[in-house]
């Protein structure tokens, strides 16, 4: 997805971060399901990426079609993707698809955030996946079953959950999602698609701090309480020697980095002088 589809989807993502710290799996259950309704119509699909119909327009289609049927948080969030710009038809249900998913894993960050580190919860939803993933991928009769079409999505779904008997909630529903609409990938491959989805949320739990020597054990834990009140949760820190940065420190947060290493400065000042 690339171009003005990409930047609907960051607008939407930045748009659902609000609703996370209250996420349920129903929540997203309810937009995998109105996926699944978009994805059979190919008129629909026409009809919610028409350049040709305003924002609004497309948004009121929505609310009409689903209000009543899911709860006012899915339809706000479909109607709000409808009401976007999309470069191609396939584009709007890709964009649910990562919305959905991105619930299930907020669901997994906030049960084990309440207590310690959200990190937790989303590494064992990303092992649950791995291991199903691994369990598929190991047998060919059991990647015949799961593409096979003439199989009723009840059955994939009970094969697969006896791949993986011990996953979680969120596991399951991820995992249900991959083998009964996989929309043209490969079962593993959603699932991967899935995991790394996981795996980039958890780096909002990971801060990478580079210095030039090893800090003290009372300067690591001042960074250590500093950064915790900054961003307001419990984030493991991984400390990296690195005597190219002159002096100062480097710190990295998901996609957020501060820099306040010599070099960075240094390279500042060049870019002013050579403006």
């Amino acid at each position: 997805m690339a171009g003005v589809s990409s930047e609907s989807l960051t607008a939407a993502l930045v748009a659902l971060e609000a609703k996370l710290p209250f996420a349920s799996l129903q929540l997203a259950k309810e937009l995998f399901g109105i996926l699944g309704t978009v994805d059979s119509s190919a008129g629909l699909r026409r009809a919610l990426t028409d350049p040709s119909r305003s924002g609004d327009e497309k948004s009121a289609l929505v609310k009409q079609l689903f209000s009543g049927k899911v709860s006012t948080d899915a339809a706000e969030i479909a109607s709000g993707l409808a009401g976007s710009r999309w470069a191609s038809a396939r584009d709007i249900g890709d964009a649910l698809e990562t919305l959905a998913a991105s619930v299930v894993i907020a669901v997994a960050e906030n049960k084990s955030a309440v207590s310690a580190s959200g990190i937790t919860g989303l590494e064992a939803l990303e092992n649950d996946l791995f291991a199903f993933n691994q369990a598929v991928i190991s047998s060919h009769e059991v990647q015949r079953a799961l593409s096979e079409p003439q199989a009723s999505p009840a059955a994939k779904t009970v094969l697969a959950e006896k791949l993986v008997p011990n996953a979680s909630e969120e596991a399951k529903v991820l995992i249900g999602q991959a083998v009964t609409q996989p929309r043209g990938l490969k079962v593993t491959n959603l699932v991967r698609r899935f995991a790394e989805l996981a795996a980039k949320r958890q780096q909002r739990w990971i801060a990478t701090v580079s210095i030039t020597r090893p800090l003290t054990e009372t300067q690591a834990s001042r960074l250590q309480a500093g950064l915790n009140a900054l961003y307001g949760r419990e984030l493991k820190i991984n400390m990296n020697v690195d005597p190219a940065l002159i002096g100062g420190i480097r710190i990295q947060v998901g996609d957020e980095v501060v820099d306040a290493s010599v070099i960075a400065r240094l390279g500042q000042l060049q870019r002013q002088l050579a403006g």
